[in-house]
């Protein structure tokens, strides 16, 4: 069900039959026209634009064509009223009856109300986190995380199929540097003391690696030349460190169905592959760039390169894939990694970077475009900062991890639900101060705590009218007599529930999870306002003493917003709470 989708409906059927009459010619594009709520509320429920995108085409006046469309829309038992406005907007007002239905039909589809076949079933690749693997995940992380993993929800609830998958980047320098930081802690395990030179990873969680490589390994590399130990210590520390961090993401929920080794790439002919690609593409040629702007002359020599002509396909510059030594740069296995996405048939690919990645943006669609010949859609979302907050004062780092503020230390100050749904409550190109007072605070301020509390109250008012023998089967409700639902706030709530299903399409189409979380919190308002309005107005109470009728509408309307709430913190990946 979806009832901005249903007037819709009406209004194409509507535009159709005055083409039929010959009130529009024939031929006219439907696609534009579109129902939504008006900008301001009080002119109406849902307003459309059909007027406005049909005029010009259609040789008409918008105001023509709008009051011509408005007769035939009130003559449709689910419209009351249709105003024209300004040069042809048509305002519409739907019959209290159309409002009242709205709980009815939670109930009924229970939950997949709300889901949408918008996906078709198309293959998306949502690739989120692929942090190196030289240490625990940081709070930067744990954005990324979070919002990678709510947005794969959000698609897979819109119908889409989603894989989930996280780039294991060690085939890169960095994960030299982690072996030489674990060879240090290998070192200290035998006794020696050990500096840790600037550039190496000194947090604590290698105390951990080095003990490990002494169990494995006894003394066979102390104090051996770097070509001994360096390709064994490296592997050991890579898989330990991805142990850690599957640990860290399943501390939020998070679980991968792919991950995808950088280092299966090299020696295998995949870079190559990918690159031959392009080349027969003409895309790629020996050549020179220009020097980096900001640069001066001096400190810049230009050299001949192997280059990505990026340009093509949208890019400011054009791209080197291989230095003028023979070895790749890192574009090169970023490049054949997209490729190996779009060898597997995926229809759209998402990558969840943070916001240090904005410079890789234009080159990764450049690529992608090339590789796919413009068939496969790219989305990058950046992921900005994170300042965490406690007592008033910005959190430090974590002694474990030595420089930063690891995932776990959110998780523990928190807990996941709260980490998850905090870090929904912005848009992921924003910067998010989390307060981690704030976040555990029992107020209308705290966003998941007053969408969880709804919930809550709605469950106990349920467990209250079953002691009292009030029957709260789904079927009974079902079938409660929802014209009672007469009072404008239970009619607030229901029209709330009724731009369920739209606001998962439009947060699916723009790839945009944080708008589901404002959706509960706008929904739960609605439902606390209305709980407290019952403290006056008995009729309104849920539960109503004077009739076992009225209670039954009243439960029927507060269990289909549990039902709503439910199903989006399933999306963001928090557990409805039924107490607090």
């Amino acid at each position: 069900m979806n009832l901005f989708t249903d007037i819709r409906t009406l209004v194409i059927d509507s535009l159709a039959a005055m083409t039929a009459e010959g009130a529009l010619p024939e031929g006219l594009d439907f696609a534009n026209v579109a129902v939504e709520p008006p900008r301001d509320a009080a002119h109406g429920d849902m307003a459309t634009n059909a007027a406005m995108v049909l005029a010009k085409p259609a040789g008409l006046k918008p105001r023509d064509i709008a009051e011509a469309l408005a007769a035939k829309l009130v003559a449709d038992g689910q419209v009351a009223s249709a105003e024209v406005a300004g040069p042809g907007f048509l305002n519409l007002r739907l019959e209290t009856s159309v409002w009242q239905s709205v709980p009815g039909r939670v109930l009924a589809e229970g939950e997949a109300f709300g889901r949408s076949d918008l996906g078709q079933g198309k293959r998306v690749n949502v690739e989120y986190v692929s942090a190196n693997p030289t240490g625990p995940l940081h709070v930067g992380h744990t954005r990324g995380a979070v919002f990678g993993d709510a947005l794969a929800s959000l698609l897979a609830y819109a119908g889409f199929d989603v894989t989930r998958e996280y780039y294991i980047n060690d085939g890169g320098a960095q994960v030299d540097v982690l072996a030489r930081s674990a060879y240090l802690r290998y070192l200290e395990a035998h006794g020696q003391d050990v500096e840790f030179p600037d550039g190496t990873y000194p947090g604590e969680y290698l105390k951990d690696v080095g003990a490990a490589l002494k169990a494995e390994f006894g003394d066979k590399f102390v104090d051996q030349p770097e070509e001994v130990w360096l390709d064994a210590v490296r592997n050991f520390a890579t898989d330990m460190m991805m142990d850690l961090i599957r640990e860290d993401l399943a501390l939020l929920g998070v679980k991968m169905d792919v991950f995808y080794s950088e280092k299966s790439l090299y020696g295998t002919g995949r870079i190559e592959a990918a690159l031959e690609s392009l080349q027969s593409k003409g895309l790629i040629y020996e050549g020179v760039l220009e020097p980096p702007k900001g640069k001066k002359p001096e400190d810049w020599e230009p050299r001949v390169q192997t280059l990505f002509k990026s340009t093509d396909h949208g890019d400011d510059v054009d791209r080197p894939v291989k230095k003028s030594d023979g070895a790749w740069t890192y574009f090169a296995p970023d490049i054949a990694y997209h490729y190996d996405k779009v060898s597997r048939g995926f229809d759209m690919l998402i990558d969840v970077f943070g916001a240090d990645h904005g410079g890789y943006v234009k080159r990764m669609k450049a690529a992608v475009s090339a590789l796919s010949d413009g068939t496969v859609p790219l989305d990058i979302k950046l992921c900005q900062l994170v300042k965490l907050f406690k007592d008033g004062q910005e959190f430090k780092m974590s002694k474990r991890a030595g420089t930063f503020v690891t995932l776990r230390d959110v998780v523990d100050a928190v807990g996941a639900d709260v980490t998850r749904f905090m870090l929904l409550t912005r848009k992921n190109d924003q910067g998010f101060d989390f307060d981690l007072d704030k976040a555990l605070e029992q107020s209308k301020d705290n966003p998941v705590f007053y969408v969880q509390y709804a919930n809550a109250r709605i469950h106990s008012t349920l467990r209250k009218a079953a002691e009292e023998g009030i029957a709260t089967d789904e079927a009974t409700l079902a079938g409660a007599d929802l014209s009672l639902l007469a009072h404008e706030a239970q009619l607030s709530v229901a029209r709330k529930l009724a731009e369920w299903p739209r606001q998962v399409e439009i947060a699916a189409r723009t790839n945009e999870p944080h708008r589901i979380a404002f959706f509960l919190y706008e929904l739960a308002s609605d439902l606390h306002g209305l709980y407290h309005l019952g403290k006056s107005d008995e009729s309104l109470r849920f539960v109503n003493k004077g009739s076992q009728t009225a209670t039954h509408a009243n439960l029927a309307l507060a269990r289909s917003v549990s039902i709503v709430i439910s199903a989006g913190l399933g999306i963001l990946g928090v557990t409805p709470a039924q107490e607090m």
